[in-house]
């Protein structure tokens, strides 16, 4: 007999590899199995505190089995930090929508979403949102998005827009601010102020994504302490360089990124 955990639940077994034990406890063998992290059906040794899960096809898990399964696929240490973690995302088009989406699915434990747009027709070239959404305010689409996605990332909502009076409040408590604003103006504001309000937080920006093309030139720089700026700092959209999704992606995965690369660092 050794000792295992199947499902986030400690068990005994007697079995030797994998495909036996799965076999044992799945019926159907179009469910996911995962094994230390990894999706797998390779008949694998089992070993002493070996970690196996067996999530069935369309059925949600129960919230321990799918939290076990998210810490192994991202490694304990890392899942436990991206849980614990509160991240912000000012503006919510093409930049933060899909921003906010690439840190609920790897599993940020917390997200404040901040916008006072609405969905239009317009959006929906390079935007994060369906036709169902046409309409709705931002926030509140993204919201209901995120949770079909990951129920578990806790989501807070903000349907405003974002000036030097409110920005003194809306951070406390945030680790990290994504800011994905599509106006130089705004972006301009934030960069300013933010650090007289929040010298310890950091700030990530985004200047240069239109177009399409030239995709290396996005990257990811660090202009000064805990402030960072992803983008080739030139496209800039206007008539003839407009915003398309793949461009628009690279850069939203750049700030994403960056995000999951200062919370592991941390102490």
């Amino acid at each position: 007999m050794m000792k295992i955990k199947f499902n986030g639940k400690e068990l005994e077994t007697s079995f030797k590899n994998t495909l036996e034990f799965f076999k044992s406890v799945s019926e159907n063998e179009n469910d996911v199995w995962i094994v230390n992290g990894f999706a797998t059906k390779e008949d694998l040794n089992l070993n002493e505190n070996d970690e196996l899960f067996c999530i069935q096809k369309n059925t949600l898990p129960p919230k321990d089995a799918l939290d076990a399964m998210m810490r192994a696929r991202h490694t304990p240490k890392l899942h436990d930090k991206l849980k614990n973690a509160s991240v912000a995302v000012c503006g919510l088009g093409g930049l933060g929508s899909h921003i906010a989406i690439m840190l609920a699915r790897s599993g940020i434990g917390a997200l404040k979403l901040i916008d006072f747009d609405v969905v239009e027709p317009s959006n929906l070239n390079r935007q994060a949102y369906r036709v169902c959404d046409l309409g709705k305010f931002k926030t509140e689409a993204l919201k209901e998005q995120i949770k079909e996605i990951n129920p578990y990332t806790q989501i807070e909502i903000e349907t405003l827009k974002i000036d030097e009076q409110n920005l003194a409040y809306l951070f406390e408590g945030v680790n990290i601010v994504c800011e994905a604003f599509d106006t130089p103006l705004a972006k301009a504001m934030i960069a300013q102020n933010f650090h007289k309000f929040y010298p310890d937080t950091t700030l990530i920006c985004a200047s240069g994504l239109a177009g399409y093309g030239d995709s290396n030139s996005i990257q990811t720089r660090k202009i000064a302490k805990n402030f960072y700026v992803c983008g080739d700092l030139v496209n800039a959209a206007q008539v003839g360089n407009g915003l398309m999704a793949p461009r628009v992606n690279i850069c939203a995965g750049h700030q994403a990124n960056l995000v999951l690369e200062l919370l592991a660092s941390k102490e």
